[in-house]
């Protein structure tokens, strides 16, 4: 397996006069599903359609398989994407859909009958094979423009939010099953989202973007756990982040490798404070205060813990099948030291 089988170089893209990409450069790992993970207008879309072919205004280089492709119409690349509207022909059946570029290509009919029906085998769609378009929920649509897309092999498969049109558990059936293709059938994908949940549910490595510039790339859990500066601090999960000065008005003096610094940023995650002191576990501080507010997240319950210092309040996570903390009552939460992590000075 290659280590670089998609590689973006030094890319800069400018749109209406804008420079909307600037000198950016990441790799995706052949037969991995990667993510490119931000907030609205960070880029993720137009670093998509560069690598497509569809913006022409692009500099540096993009490198699939070896093999320099940013001067190469869109059409010789050896790619697919999905974009968030499924794009079928109305007028044509779910077969035909699907069919359509092995037409074009001007493949056999006994090829065409094989390969469509084993595609729509992979996406449980063969009862559907009659079927047309406006007979189709929409999460059956998109895994018509799915199989449409795998079904001309490839080398790699862009897809531009493709589930956002879709109802939140359609849509979760729907992220797992595209990651039960991307398995099954080897292939290397490169998947746009702003959707954290659906980027850790799905990715082999996520690429975060904001304002035209990768701030990290890694396996998700490195993502959450590691964050590598105050952006991502602030834009993953919901770590608490705080001063120096708010770390040591809490009692909290070092962290697992250095003391506490006035001047820098620290997180804490939500999941690292105890209701009940740890044995064992190096310095732990003490914080008194009380729940403000307490939030069910299904499997989880999120709460808001005013402490005594400065208004400061903190964000804590119980899974829920524990007792529930309450409102409102005198509470004293612990902290593990080694639980601070820092993520760099004040921007």
């Amino acid at each position: 397996m290659s280590s670089a089988f998609l590689a973006l170089k030094d890319l800069s893209i400018t749109l209406s006069g804008a420079t909307i990409i600037q000198h950016m450069s990441f790799s995706v790992r052949a037969n991995t599903l990667t993510t490119l993970l931000g907030p609205s207008g960070s880029g993720k879309t137009t670093v998509l359609r560069a690598i497509a072919g569809l913006n022409t205004r692009v500099d540096g280089e993009i490198l699939l398989d070896g093999q320099a492709i940013q001067q190469l119409p869109a059409n010789q690349r050896q790619l697919g994407m999905i974009f968030q509207s499924y794009a079928l022909f109305p007028n044509l059946s779910v077969f035909d859909n699907v069919a359509y570029g092995l037409r074009v290509q001007h493949q056999s009919a006994e090829a065409i009958e094989q390969a469509v029906t084993g595609m729509l085998a992979t996406v449980n769609l063969s009862d559907k094979r009659d079927a047309y378009p406006h007979n189709l929920s929409g999460g059956q649509q998109q895994r018509v423009a799915i199989a449409r897309s795998l079904v001309l092999k490839p080398k790699l498969l862009l897809l531009d939010e493709p589930l956002s049109a879709l109802d939140a558990q359609t849509r979760v059936d729907l992220r797992d099953q595209i990651r039960d293709y991307q398995q099954k059938l080897g292939i290397t994908m490169l998947f746009v989202t702003h959707d954290q949940a659906e980027a850790m549910a799905i990715s082999d490595d996520i690429i975060v973007m904001n304002a035209g510039h990768v701030q990290q790339q890694g396996a998700p859990m490195a993502i959450y756990t590691q964050p590598a500066n105050v952006f991502m601090a602030q834009f993953i999960g919901h770590h608490n982040l705080l001063t120096g000065d708010q770390l040591l008005a809490l009692g909290c003096h070092h962290t697992r490798t250095q003391a506490v610094r006035a001047a820098h940023h620290y997180i804490v995650r939500p999941e690292l404070f105890f209701r009940e002191e740890p044995q064992n576990a190096g310095p732990v501080v003490a914080i008194a205060g009380h729940l403000i507010s307490a939030t069910m997240l299904g499997d989880r319950i999120r709460y808001r813990f005013a402490t005594a210092v400065d208004q400061l309040t903190l964000t804590v996570e119980r899974l829920n099948h524990t007792t529930p903390l309450a409102l409102n009552q005198p509470l004293t939460l612990y902290l593990r030291e080694h639980d601070v992590q820092e993520v760099g000075p004040h921007a």
